[in-house]
């Protein structure tokens, strides 16, 4: 029976060390990059997707300014000369005008460039400060630090994933700002169309109760 509980005690031993082990255990290594290839897909398929959207942003601010260019042109050239005989046309026509015009100029802020003004050296793109990716970081530097820059940077394949990452990031940026401004063009556009159109429909139905 001795020897029985001795054997028992070893095992509860054996087991708790078992277990002291398990939790003293170092924590799971960091996940290792996947394959080049994989890496490589990913990347280009990020930057053609952000390289679409961009264009789409530009495309509908370019329909934008085309869109609200024509109306404000039509109703400077046909409608104010006619204010004079017709007051009547004050108020659905500076409704138009107000509504556009907001619209084309947010528009235009979605597709005016945006360059960085600040310059960044080498030793700043060195320390993560900009991007070397990025054209308005780099063309503040001279080309011998460009090449320079770009070559240390193939030299560690993480520190090249992480200026493409940061690309990446910048670039969604971008396109938020972009949309944003789109969303204001397009809502003030929408705005201007409806309240236009009803102020039309409202001083003509005021004319015709007058005259009736």
């Amino acid at each position: 029976m001795q020897k029985e509980i001795e054997k028992a005690e070893r095992q509860i031993e054996q087991a708790a060390a078992a277990a002291r082990g398990l939790a003293q255990e170092d924590p799971a290594p960091p996940r290792k990059l996947g394959t080049n290839r994989g890496i490589e897909t990913m990347f280009r398929s990020a930057y053609r997707v952000q390289m679409d959207l961009t264009s789409l942003a530009d495309n509908k601010a370019n329909m934008m300014i085309s869109i609200n260019g024509i109306i404000i042109s039509i109703i400077i050239a046909a409608v104010a000369p006619k204010l004079d005989t017709n007051p009547w046309l004050l108020i659905p026509t500076t409704l138009f005008l107000i509504g556009t015009l907001v619209s084309i100029v947010f528009a235009i802020l979605a597709a005016r460039p945006r360059v960085s003004s600040e310059h960044i050296s080498l030793r700043d793109l060195e320390h993560s400060r900009g991007n070397i990716l990025f054209f308005g970081d780099f063309s503040h530097i001279s080309e011998d630090d460009f090449v320079a820059g770009m070559l240390d940077l193939m030299q560690d394949r993480t520190v090249t994933y992480e200026a493409m990452i940061r690309n990446i990031y910048g670039l969604g940026s971008v396109l938020r700002k972009k949309f944003g401004l789109l969303q204001i063009a397009y809502t003030c556009f929408m705005a201007a169309l409806i309240l236009g159109v009803f102020s039309f429909i409202g001083v003509f139905v005021w004319i015709l109760m007058r005259t009736g």
